[in-house]
């Protein structure tokens, strides 16, 4: 019929997106935690070396990273690496929904306490700007935009950054898919780093 036809509205397209987004990204969790640990821990290795190939520790220069859930690659060894070396990193820290991530310093031994979902942030510290921001991926197309878990802290964020930072985004090869369906909103990464090697965004 006519009403078959018709070209949807914006508002229709967002939420038909919308509705996609939560149902592949309940499936790529799922095949995430699927994954055996040691195929977690080849993911996690693989993408460490990547990051010490792109970032020079340094103090000039603050590096986000994220504390690990539900299968993310763990890269806690790496950070400890990291700032062994003489670099800095901070963690991200969710304010309120609906706001922008703040970021503070993070160091082996610091104070931590339990943040939103009770993720391990920070206790004290100063909030910082991050020049690298690496997030966790869920799914990733292949203009390197990034299906994460649907709060939009890190879209939000990043959007209010200038200059704005260097975007890694991090996770297994299985979160491939043909596209996340970018809206205006969604901000790409520069790089997606797995196991099976980098993308830039062209």
């Amino acid at each position: 019929d006519a009403a078959a036809l018709r070209p949807l509205s914006k508002k229709e397209q967002a939420r038909q997106v919308a509705q996609w987004r939560r149902a592949e990204r309940e499936r790529l969790i799922a095949l995430r935690l699927g994954r055996p640990k040691a195929e977690r821990e080849v993911i996690a290795e693989a993408v460490s070396q990547q990051l010490d190939a792109l970032l020079e520790p340094n103090e000039a220069q603050i590096v986000s990273l994220y504390w690990p859930i539900r299968g993310e690659p763990d890269l806690r060894g790496w950070m400890r690496s990291f700032v062994a070396r003489g670099g800095r990193v901070a963690l991200p820290v969710v304010i309120a929904k609906g706001q922008p991530l703040v970021f503070r310093e993070w160091r082996p031994g610091i104070r931590m306490t339990h943040g939103v979902w009770k993720i391990p942030i920070p206790a004290e510290g100063t909030d910082v700007v991050p020049s690298t921001v690496i997030a966790p991926l869920v799914g990733y197309d292949p203009l390197c935009y990034r299906l994460g878990y649907g709060g939009g802290f890190f879209d939000r964020t990043l959007a209010g950054f200038e200059p704005k930072p260097l975007c890694i985004g991090v996770g297994g090869s299985c979160g491939a898919i043909a596209s996340i369906y970018p809206q205006a909103h969604d901000i790409p990464m520069d790089i997606i780093l797995t196991e099976e090697g980098q993308r830039h965004r062209s």
